[in-house]
């Protein structure tokens, strides 16, 4: 396997954002805390105030959430540490896709596990774990009920409604089924339908099942799985939830940092509400709205005032739930944790925020970019060196490529550079003469030197399109190649599904990753056979 390390500024399918968070940009300074870099993790932990007591609450929570769970000894250990005061962590998180959903969970789960074992090695005096928060309160079940295999769109149909997480998986049996005859009889593959059936289809309920297939994924890796929706949890964020329930705080702070990035030319992410909790209720989700001094539910008859929102809040706080606006001060309240690693829309959101965590006195973490991978098949490799286009190319929209093949491999030049240069010596003495005898005729001379270079410009194009009418088969192979490794013309991480890699490549495809993700080194990996 052949490794190869990009720059991010040459990946064209990469935010203006994410590019230029990864590259320093000093417009984007003061949105975040700490740079990116292992010396300042010495600043991060003598800011990260995290009391005993805290970590009481968070090793029960988290001993309570795996008592059903086949955990390794290595995060066993990794939970047990959590109870002492120098022990830190390092968090990714995301919705609970389906059986993992897009490659980049898989890679950001990596890039946590390799930042903590690279921090356990520079700070030996602390004790540093990794940490996947599952995302159990989401409940837009269209953007996780689905999964793109060998080509196919696999979707889980169910109309159970509210938290993800909280739906049973009697409807998964059908889902499994398909991906069973999709994935085959190989070796790899018939070891992966026996885990989803394992693991979901007994399930309590689906975030049951997806923490069991991320615990069998990375269970030689001490990763620590964590489902914040608990009552225990969320007591703790009763102060803030009051905040936002009677004053509506966040907004504003949010929405200023959001127009002074607009400002500096960069896209706002996300868009805060008046309120940003959701109210948990079986098979709902539902917003929280103040209307004439009235709190109601939508799509519920519930009403409260003022004073009844906040006894339920101190009562059963387990039923609200924070949005990604409030969700990010949830996570650094809970968890003793350092850095946070996401992909560039995650952290183009979290560059919102700071303000709001200095409002509230919660440090804010170092943001870290996950690593970014693209794999090559044998295939592909093979195609991309028939046809000489190199790896760093590859990310080139295709019309591209297919130019720069196409003018590299004609019989006859097809530039018409010289030509037009011959022109513009002619022009330049044309113009000399003309403007002695009268210089308005300047004017003209130019307008007919404009009109001539756009009909040579034409020709050019003509001169291509002959050749690539000559080169149907190769441009045609160039298209296929493209969106093989570029669906829909996103990046491949966005879009393939883990069981394909796992089923081609079995654990070797795991080892390969944890060999060479490392995100402080900020490279885009491309991995070729």
């Amino acid at each position: 396997m052949n490794v190869t390390k990009l720059s991010y500024d040459i990946i064209s399918q990469l935010s203006k954002t994410d590019k230029a968070y990864v590259s320093g940009d000093p417009q984007l300074r003061e949105f975040y805390q700490y740079d990116c870099d292992i010396e300042q993790f010495q600043q991060v932990i003598k800011h990260k105030v995290f009391s005993d007591q805290q970590r009481k609450v968070l090793a029960d929570e988290i001993e309570s959430q795996y008592k059903d769970i086949d955990a390794s000894v290595s995060t066993i250990e990794n939970i047990s540490k959590l109870r002492q005061n120098n022990c830190y962590t390092i968090i990714t998180a995301h919705q609970p896709n389906l059986f993992t959903g897009p490659l980049y969970l898989i890679y950001k789960i990596f890039s946590v596990i390799n930042l903590v074992e690279v921090l356990n090695k520079r700070y030996p005096e602390n004790k540093f774990v990794p940490i996947f928060c599952s995302g159990a309160e989401d409940h837009d079940f269209e953007e996780v009920n689905f999964l793109n295999l060998f080509g196919n769109k696999i979707v889980w149909e169910d109309k159970q409604g509210g938290s993800v997480a909280q739906y049973n998986v009697d409807t998964l049996a059908a889902v499994i089924d398909e991906v069973e005859d999709i994935l085959g009889k190989g070796e790899h593959a018939v070891l992966l339908s026996e885990k989803l059936k394992e693991f979901y289809i007994n399930a309590s309920n689906y975030s049951l099942g997806v923490m069991r297939f991320l615990n069998w994924i990375f269970k030689d890796y001490g990763l620590i799985i964590a489902n914040t929706n608990s009552k225990v949890f969320k007591e703790q964020m009763i102060p803030v939830f009051r905040d936002e329930l009677l004053n509506q705080t966040s907004k504003n702070i949010v929405e200023n940092t959001s127009q002074k990035i607009m400002t500096l030319g960069f896209k706002k992410q996300a868009n805060s509400r008046d309120i940003n909790l959701f109210y948990l209720s079986p098979n709902k989700r539902t917003r929280i709205v103040k209307e004439n001094n009235e709190y109601r539910v939508l799509d519920t008859d519930l009403v409260f005032t003022a004073q009844q929102i906040i006894e339920e809040l101190k009562l059963k706080p387990q039923n609200f739930s924070p949005n990604v606006i409030l969700r990010p001060l949830f996570q650094e309240t809970i968890f003793p944790n350092l850095a946070y690693i996401g992909g560039g829309g995650e952290l183009a959101y979290w560059l919102e925020r700071k303000a709001q965590f200095q409002n509230y006195n919660i440090p804010f973490p170092m943001l870290i970019r996950r690593c970014s991978v693209l794999w090559i098949d044998k295939n592909s490799s093979d195609r991309m060196m028939k046809l000489g286009v190199a790896i760093k190319d590859i990310f080139s929209d295709a019309e591209e490529i297919i130019k720069h093949y196409i003018k590299n491999n004609a019989k006859q030049t097809l530039s018409l550079n010289k030509e037009k240069e011959a022109l513009m010596e002619v022009y330049e003495q044309i113009m000399l003469k003309a403007t002695k005898i009268d210089s308005s005729l300047d004017k003209i001379v130019l307008a007919q030197q404009v009109q001539l270079l756009k009909t040579i410009e034409k020709f050019e194009h003509r001169l291509l399109r002959a050749e690539k009418k000559k080169n149907e088969t190769t441009i045609a192979q160039i298209r296929r190649l493209k969106e093989k490794l570029f669906p829909n013309n996103s990046l491949q991480e966005r879009h393939d599904n883990f069981l394909a890699y796992y089923c081609r490549y079995g654990n070797l495809f795991l080892d390969i990753l944890k060999q060479n993700l490392y995100p402080l080194e900020k490279k885009f990996i491309v991995f070729s056979d």
